[in-house]
Formats: C-alpha cells, structure tokens, sequence
C-alpha cells in the first residue's frame, strides 16, 4: 500500500518587504509518498506555484500502478477522474 499526502512547508514562503533581499514567493508544497509495508517515506515531489497536489497524482499513480499498489488518498485528492489514461 502507499499513502499519498500534500503538505506546505511551514516558513517557506517570502512576503514583500523592502529590506527583503530576496523575490517575495508563496509557500513551497510537497507531496510525500509513504510505502506503508516498508515503513518509507521516498523522495517528495514539489508542486509547481500556483498549482495543487491533485496536478501531481496522475503522475504518481502511473509510476506506481504498474507495480500493482493499492493507493490510499485523503479527501482532496480523490476527484472522479484521477488518472483517466492511467
């Protein structure tokens, strides 16, 4: 079984200020994927800006589908069409 799940890391985003030296930017967001058997927590995918974790599940489930997992999802990631050429 593999869990997927997306989270923000806190602190991550730049707010505009003048005595900021860097580019004002929103907050970084990750999505994890857990190998529950194995006890792993691989590579996080990054989600581009202004984008979801729902964008990078079509992806995940066509790497790890030809293995033949079973996914597990929270709420905003189960939409009715996830993966429709999958």
């Amino acid at each position: 079984m593999v869990n997927v799940d997306g989270k923000y890391l806190q602190g991550s985003y730049q707010v505009a200020s003048e005595h900021s030296t860097t580019e004002p930017h929103p907050a970084i967001q990750l999505v994890s994927v857990y190998l529950v058997e194995r006890g792993l927590i691989l590579e996080p995918y990054e989600v581009e800006r202004k984008s979801n974790e729902v964008k990078v599940l079509p992806q995940l489930v066509k790497q790890f589908a030809q293995y033949g997992v079973v996914f597990g999802f929270d709420a905003i990631n189960t939409p009715k069409n996830l993966c429709g050429d999958c």
